[in-house]
């Protein structure tokens, strides 16, 4: 079979989200609901959607809408139905009826809940029907969450769900994880216990929220919203109702029980409207003072609300050892929280699955965590856990485990896909070479370069690690979510704190340094990114001979926004780029002033299909859905570019003082427009003085190092103003832009 053609019944989050990706995937596809007006406005909020759901806005028309009474034929057309309506039990099955009666033979049928077992939806299905029908869970936001739980039954098609998968895979992106029919499948009966588990702890141990999430977050390779953080997000109320989904669902002796019990505290918040972000608030909530937001955390003893206290651990990368052997009440805490989330997840091996790994990636995919329970148990180290741990017995994982103390059970990750990725070569890679911020391994007849701090921001170590490892072709890849969100600023205001601009100078010219010799290296360089790829992230990726991307990006030189210019030959690369196009070979001026714009305005592109028109990526450069591909992409760009040969120098001729002065009337105008403010036209005239060539005129042609010298003299001058240090501590303090 092939699937051509998608319905999606159920227009609401997740039926949008799942009709938006398909989109994505250029898979026809329509959404129904009760009125052909409700399914219309699902698809103006994708169009509106932010982040957006759309990789590209222009093909939102090629989700199709109707309602099920005048557009249910339309079913008769589609290789998989996607049921997506509310989780009543009573509406989906006259659903079903209506769909098995309508769809064409062989179709797949799939359900997209959360909660209800497969053996309960399909109760009303005849042997046959059940052959064809399966679970769907998709993670929201579809397009960014990485996991599908495909939950199967016990009549179904293998071969057919096998398809699905292999389809859900390649043309939509996802970690299609195969799981049994048992109460929260696999990402939510894991991830939700870690929750109520890290919450539970904090109130028994009377820890802050603030101490708790703190703990609970990066330092276990957990997201920064933590246990509370995360409470809030999905919602306050909408936790206690899955809480009690597991209570019902789950026998009365499962360990979920236990940290599913009703909290006083919490119901109070509940009843009174504190139901996280979408009501007054919270665990956290943000209180206005003298025209100020102040982000203020409630005391889990007394009820009331004071400002957020910033809790350092000291722990600047995620290492578990260090955490639970802490002698304070955060190292208590800490390995409270994990063994209890190791020994749950264990026991249910094989129950949910067979292959432990599946859990540890339904984690990785659909919470984004960075190694799952199995692999802080590997990272703790087997014996070193059970010299630990009291009670693990009718847990016939950890009992076999017990006996073995096989340090090296885990064997391979990511087992649930063919696809040849990073987590899958780097434990058979040697690895050369490991800083502070940056490993190096050789695979085969290449080297590849992972960033390792956080968000991968850069700094010297990072630039030493590209420069060394160019004795081979070259891929820069990483596990983490970001590719990198540039230069690490916290390193470059130590330096300005203490007066010491020589320092950054010196960093900043190395950072060119580097960049050029990715660009000129004997060998290939392939740059893979993915998330976040901004300011210097962004510079490495323009100045690689290749980018494979996925699709997921969030892409730009947004260095103006913090009040300094790019000055690792972001402007160079882009301006250069632009100068290449037919208007820029009749008009001198036309690719400096469009350069201008899109640097000054900091624009970033949220998919590769934005990327390309702003010339951040190229037509020729790869893009893939599947980040997992990225490995395996780029590893065949190596294999395909035996004969590869540095390319060419850049030449640039600019007009020097009248282009600049161009530039400076634009900045004028937004500046009596009050869109930019006083230190905003300094910002913007030292970016004029780069885009224009400086001193010069249009017969003088300049070197690609007169455009990075240009970029330096600019990027030190602003660096060393007040106002700019002002905007750098503001974006670091806050995560936001400062306009002064």
């Amino acid at each position: 079979m092939q699937i051509k053609k998608v319905v999606v019944i159920g227009s609401g989050t997740m039926g949008s989200g799942i009709a938006a990706h398909l989109c994505n995937a250029n898979v026809p596809v329509t959404l129904l609901d009760l009125k052909t007006e409700i399914s219309e406005r699902a698809r103006e909020r994708i169009r509106k959607s932010k982040p957006p759901l759309l990789i590209d806005k222009t093909k939102i028309d090629n989700i199709q809408v109707g309602n099920i009474d005048d557009d249910f034929d339309i079913v008769k057309e589609a290789d998989w139905i996607v049921e997506a309506v509310v989780e009543r039990i009573d509406i989906k099955h006259n659903i079903y009826e209506k769909i098995f009666k309508s769809r064409k033979p062989g179709a797949i049928v799939s359900s997209n809940t959360s909660s209800i077992p497969i053996k309960v939806l399909s109760e009303k299905l005849t042997i046959e029907e059940k052959k064809d029908f399966c679970i769907t869970h998709f993670f929201n936001p579809v397009r960014y969450m990485g996991l599908l739980e495909i939950v199967k039954n016990e009549n179904n098609d293998l071969d057919k769900i096998n398809y699905l998968k292999k389809f859900c895979e390649e043309k939509l992106g996802k970690g299609a994880i195969v799981c049994n029919d048992t109460p929260g499948f696999l990402g939510n009966r894991v991830g939700v216990f870690a929750m109520q588990t890290a919450l539970t702890e904090a109130f028994k141990m009377k820890l802050s929220i603030e101490e708790a999430d703190a703990v609970f977050g990066r330092p276990m390779g957990i997201p920064k919203t933590g246990v509370f953080g995360l409470y809030d997000l999905i919602g306050i109320d909408l936790m206690a109702d899955v809480l009690k989904s597991f209570i019902k669902e789950l026998p009365k002796n499962d360990p979920f029980q236990e940290v599913a019990k009703e909290i006083p505290f919490i119901t109070k918040l509940i009843q009174t409207g504190y139901i996280g972000r979408k009501g007054k608030g919270g665990f956290y909530k943000i209180n206005k003072q003298n025209n100020q937001k102040i982000l203020e955390a409630i005391n889990l003893q007394t009820g009331k609300y004071a400002p957020v206290k910033k809790i350092d651990l000291g722990i600047s990368t995620v290492n578990l050892n260090l955490l639970i052997n802490r002698n304070d009440k955060y190292g208590k805490y800490s390995w409270s929280v994990i063994s209890k989330i190791i020994k749950y997840a264990s026991s249910l091996v094989p129950a949910i699955t067979d292959k432990f790994n599946d859990i540890d990636e339904a984690m990785r995919l659909g919470f984004n965590w960075a190694m799952g329970p199995f692999e802080m148990l590997k990272s703790i180290g087997v014996q070193n856990f059970f010299n630990r741990l009291d009670d693990f017995k009718n847990n016939k994982f950890l009992e076999k485990l017990s006996e073995t103390k096989d340090e090296n059970f885990y064997g391979e990750r990511q087992k649930y896909t063919t696809i040849e990725t990073l987590g899958k070569v780097k434990p058979k890679a040697f690895k050369i070479d490991k800083n502070k911020s940056a490993d190096i391994y050789r695979f085969k007849d290449f080297n590849i370069v992972e960033f390792t701090t956080k968000a991968c921001a850069l700094d010297y170590d990072s630039m030493d690690a590209l420069k060394n490892a160019t004795d081979k072709p070259l891929i820069i890849i990483n596990e983490s979510m970001q590719f990198s969100a540039g230069v690490n600023l916290t390193y470059t205001m130590n330096f300005a704190d203490k007066g010491d601009f020589k320092s950054i100078e010196k960093f900043i010219k190395y950072f060119q340094e580097t960049c050029k010799h990715l660009k000129y290296s004997k060998y290939p360089v392939v740059s893979a990114p993915s998330g976040l790829v901004l300011g210097g992230g962004e510079e490495v990726a323009i100045q690689s001979n290749f980018v494979v991307s996925h699709t997921n990006i969030v892409m730009g030189l947004v260095e103006t926004g913090v009040g300094l210019v790019p000055a690792g030959g972001g402007c160079k690369e882009v301006l250069w780029r632009w100068t290449q196009t037919s208007e820029a070979k009749e008009n001198p001026d036309y690719a400096p002033l469009k350069v201008f714009n899109i640097i000054g305005y900091a624009t970033t592109a949220t998919s590769t299909v934005e990327a390309l028109p702003l010339k951040f990526l190229r037509p020729e450069d790869k893009k893939v859905m599947n980040r997992n591909s990225l490995f395996e992409v780029s590893k065949k760009l190596i294999e395909d570019n035996k004969d590869f040969s540095p390319p060419k120098e850049c030449k640039f001729n600019l007009s020097g003082k009248p282009l600049k002065e161009k530039m400076i009337k634009v900045l004028e105008k937004l500046y009596n427009e009050k869109i930019i403010l006083d230190h905003g036209v300094e910002v913007g005239k030292e970016l004029a003085n780069v885009l224009s060539g400086g001193d010069t005129t249009i017969d003088k042609t300049l070197s690609e190092d007169d455009l990075y010298k240009l970029e330096l003299s600019s990027f030190m001058k602003l660096i060393q103003t007040k106002k700019t240090q002002e905007r750098i501590k503001h974006t670091l303090a806050t995560g936001k832009p400062l306009i002064n």
